[in-house]
């Protein structure tokens, strides 16, 4: 193995990634595998460099910065010359004569290059708004970071004292290869951008075609796109036969006008503006979220719990006021077809306006294909005023509509059934989900931090999966037990019951100590927490929950989801479509962050996956 040249606490000179500049830097660490050193430079900023890129102190010479005497060579006027002549200075006779304003223009010209050496653009350390998102409203990367204070200008220039600026007495004034072709596709965006709006967005489809697609590129996001709402109706049509097994499978097909009502549609309508209207009321406090790529923050209003709160108390006067909400449940295809066309309608109108987005407010995550960007969404972060179209779906009217429903479904278990009280079963799912929902709510910060939020843009993926998906969906079971009861033993349900607060411990205890974590790092009750450092500035949290496996909290989230779906037996596998589809989910969550973070963090992930084997289940790779 190849030793070391610089010991750790070495203070050597370390060149500036992309230029010819030395700075002094302190080595941290030396990595054997990849032979490269962590260093931190004296603003705090760490890199990890190649050991040619690091110099040793006698090998520099510091630039004279105070001196503004020229030689008298230089001075203007001045007809005095040196006596001493340097090794590369031609002879008297061979020197070609040069003017006066000539000499003068070369000066001009030293000075404006000398002035550009001592300025560095930090846009490559910018830190870039990736984030932790969870499984549907928690966070999602698991990795663990430190959100440092953006800066204002991802282009803002800092001149940097001569003093700290130190150039190898070997210097050669021939420039890299890497920094003549970094010039060429300077030069090369200088002149697209030049040309105009047309030409700019030309040359943003050009460079985000060669983005990696994810979902199988555009074929499968148009197969994803036709097929979801196909696969959802297929569902819930199963879910009604008195015998649902892959015998009777297809179900038999309704008329597409049987689908449609409108006063059903208007009812949507009323349900989803009824929830813009508690959105908007100016209670709960206001939060900043993540750094956008131009340093701003936007900001947003936490009081999902309350408008939870205050639709509780409208569906319990609706009691009083005699509204019969079991049509919800006789109208159920019809109620998922009229969610369904308002979600596409949604999707149409996010990117058309999405077309007139400027380039900064896109998506990471869009590629410049109309399929593609339908689908995943165009824009990031769609706002009518200070009304955030994408915050407000992820929460209000899928989330709590998904309680509403299930609450429906217990009232038509009781009342097709003949019941005086809900089966322990119905109990047991509106229970567990009711849970999983007010803490949901409860946490609503933890949002603005998850990939749906920092990552994806609003497109038909969002709008379906929380408009449609979640509320129609995720209370399959309590669907299913209205026409397929189960009669659950004590004993049983204590076993389910201890299987879901297992789940939940470990899905909240996970969540809190990240999001305590990526508040305040230095809180002396995370001291005890390992981390590891990255070139970014921001930690990997590998102790504690998270160093159990890298997403202790998906973990937490299947345990949950299964049990959920035991109350509902064993007789189909109908009611286990939901954990199915939900370790499916998960584990391409999983391949998603992995993937984005191998790119942001380069050889700390590789630490990180070191330390930290195991993925989602223990002992698994």
């Amino acid at each position: 193995m190849p030793s070391r040249k610089f010991a750790d606490g070495e203070v050597v000179r370390g060149r500036w990634p992309g230029s010819s500049l030395y700075y002094e830097v302190e080595v941290l660490s030396h990595d054997s595998n990849s032979q490269l050193y962590s260093v931190k430079y004296k603003d705090g900023t760490e890199l990890e460099l190649k050991e040619s890129d690091i110099k040793p102190l006698t090998s520099f010479r510091q630039r004279k910065s105070g001196s503004t005497s020229s030689s008298p060579s230089r001075r203007r006027g001045s007809r005095s010359r040196s006596r001493s002549r340097s090794p590369g200075r031609p002879p008297k006779g061979s020197r070609p004569s040069v003017s006066a304003s000539h000499q003068a223009d070369i000066k001009e010209a030293k000075k404006e290059a000398r002035k550009e050496m001592l300025e560095i653009k930090l846009t490559p350390l910018v830190l870039k708004p990736f984030g932790n998102s969870i499984s549907r409203y928690n966070g999602e990367p698991e990795h663990i970071e430190r959100n440092d204070v953006p800066h204002k200008n991802a282009q803002e220039k800092f001149p940097l004292s001569q003093e700290s600026c130190y150039i190898p007495t070997q210097y050669s004034l021939h420039p890299r290869r890497e920094e003549v072709k970094l010039k060429e596709i300077d030069s090369k965006e200088e002149k697209i951008v030049t040309k105009g709006p047309t030409s700019l967005r030309t040359f943003e489809v050009t460079a985000t075609q060669q983005k990696d697609l994810e979902f199988g590129g555009v074929p499968g996001v148009f197969l994803i796109t036709l097929g979801l709402p196909a696969f959802l109706f297929l569902l819930l049509l199963m879910c009604k036969q008195e015998e649902p097994s892959l015998l009777n499978f297809p179900p038999p097909l309704p008329a597409l006008y049987d689908l449609w009502e409108t006063r059903i549609f208007g009812a949507y309508l009323l349900w989803f503006f009824l929830q813009v209207l508690l959105y908007l009321l100016p209670i709960g406090k206001v939060v900043e979220g993540t750094p956008l790529t131009d340093g701003r923050r936007l900001k947003y209003r936490l009081n999902g719990f309350y408008a939870f709160i205050l639709t509780s108390a409208l569906v319990g006067a609706s009691f009083f006021w005699d509204v019969e909400l079991c049509y919800v449940y006789s109208h159920f295809l019809q109620c998922a077809f009229a969610a369904t066309v308002f979600s596409v309608v949604l999707s149409v109108y996010l990117y058309a306006r999405a077309l007139k987005a400027p380039r900064d407010e896109l998506s990471p995550a869009s590629s410049g294909n109309a399929v593609y960007d339908f689908f995943i969404g165009r824009e990031l972060n769609p706002r009518i005023g200070t009304f955030d179209l994408k915050y407000f779906c992820e929460l209000r009217p899928g989330l709590i509509g998904w309680v509403v429903i299930n609450l429906v479904m217990l009232l038509a278990e009781m009342k097709l059934q003949d019941r005086t009280v809900p089966s322990l079963a119905m109990i047991l799912v509106n229970s567990f989900q009711l849970l999983y929902v007010v803490d949901a709510l409860w946490n609503e910060e933890a949002l603005l931090t998850t990939m749906d939020i920092i990552h994806d843009g609003f497109g038909f993926m969002l709008a379906f999966g929380d408009l449609v998906w979640v509320p129609f969906i995720y209370s399959f079971q309590a669907f299913y037990l209205v026409s397929h009861p189960n009669e659950l033993s004590w004993p049983m349900a204590s076993l389910i019951i201890a299987l879901k607060l297992c789940g939940f411990v470990i899905f909240r205890c996970a969540n809190s100590q990240k999001n305590a974590f990526r508040k305040n790092p230095t809180d002396p009750k995370l001291a005890h927490l390992k981390t590891i450092h990255t070139a970014t500035g921001k930690n990997l949290l590998v102790s504690g929950w998270w160093g159990f496996v890298r997403h202790p909290n998906y973990l937490g989230d299947l345990i949950m989801a299964l049990a959920w779906s035991l109350p509902c037996g064993f007789n189909h596998i109908l009611p286990y479509f939901y954990v199915i589809y939900f370790t499916i989910l998960l584990v391409h969550r999983e391949a998603r962050d992995e993937h984005h973070c191998r790119k942001k963090y380069g050889l700390a992930w590789e630490k990180y996956c070191q330390r930290v084997p195991y993925r989602i289940f223990p002992y698994i790779y």
